[in-house]
């Protein structure tokens, strides 16, 4: 149902006739910064190390936030539905991976039990954007907010625990989980011209989305659901064609 939801959503934001008059097609790059305020990235935190220092009880030090920053990049139509105003139709995308082991338990061997933690976020989005000034003034700042329909999968895969079993087993397996999240965000920017149809662009933006887990990250306790954060910021830099 929810990913139904979601092709629908899909659907009728590309479905949207546009102006007859110009458009702007925008270029981005830059870095996602994951906010990972939910139970299942404090579980990971809790279970899983990168290795990378250790706590105040000699433990290596668990999976931050910080850890999740990477890559993005998005590309955007927009044109203008009034003096000032434009509406915004882009596509963006993140990923990340991070190999991890547990933090307070080992092979009886005394080797680590590993395993890689790998988040995809694709948010496809509709902004509506207040541009106060024209597009040949020297700068041009942008104001915008709009939903979104984020299409996520979350995955971990290689050696795990079985907390269930007397013995603590260790066993290879993989769990997953994705779906389609409705989501909105709000946007802000300065627009450089270059000439009459080329501009520099920066941006920030902030994403809320957050979504059930499906089967395979289920708590054992009855009536617990895990989520997952979807939002977070991101800051961008790209550049504009007006055509």
């Amino acid at each position: 149902m929810k990913r139904a939801m979601g092709v629908l959503a899909l659907g009728a934001l590309f479905a949207i006739p546009t102006s007859a008059s110009a458009g702007n097609l925008h270029l981005r790059l830059g870095a996602f910064f994951p906010s990972a305020d939910s139970n299942l990235f404090d579980d990971d935190a809790s279970l899983y190390s990168r290795g990378e220092g250790f706590d105040a009880s000699g433990n290596p030090r668990g999976i931050e936030d910080n850890d999740w920053i990477g890559f993005t990049g998005g590309v955007e139509y927009s044109f203008r539905l009034a003096n000032n105003v434009e509406l915004g139709l882009s596509v963006d995308g993140y990923g990340k991976r991070l190999d991890t082991f547990y933090r307070e338990f080992t092979r009886p061997d005394g080797t680590d039990i590993r395993q890689s933690l790998e988040l995809d976020i694709i948010p496809v989005g509709m902004t509506l954007r207040l541009v106060p000034t024209g597009r040949r003034d020297r700068i041009t700042p942008y104001i915008g907010v709009g939903p979104d329909a984020v299409f996520w999968r979350y995955k971990e895969y290689g050696d795990f625990i079985d907390f269930q079993s007397p013995g603590l087993d260790i066993i290879p397996d993989s769990f997953r989980s994705d779906s389609v999240a409705f989501g909105v965000h709000a946007a802000g920017g300065l627009r450089i011209p270059f000439g009459h149809d080329f501009a520099v662009v920066a941006e920030g933006r902030y994403q809320w989305a957050k979504e059930d887990m499906g089967e395979d990250f289920r708590p054992t306790a009855p009536g617990l659901v895990n989520k997952i954060d979807l939002g977070g910021w991101s800051a961008t830099l790209g550049f504009l064609i007006h055509f």
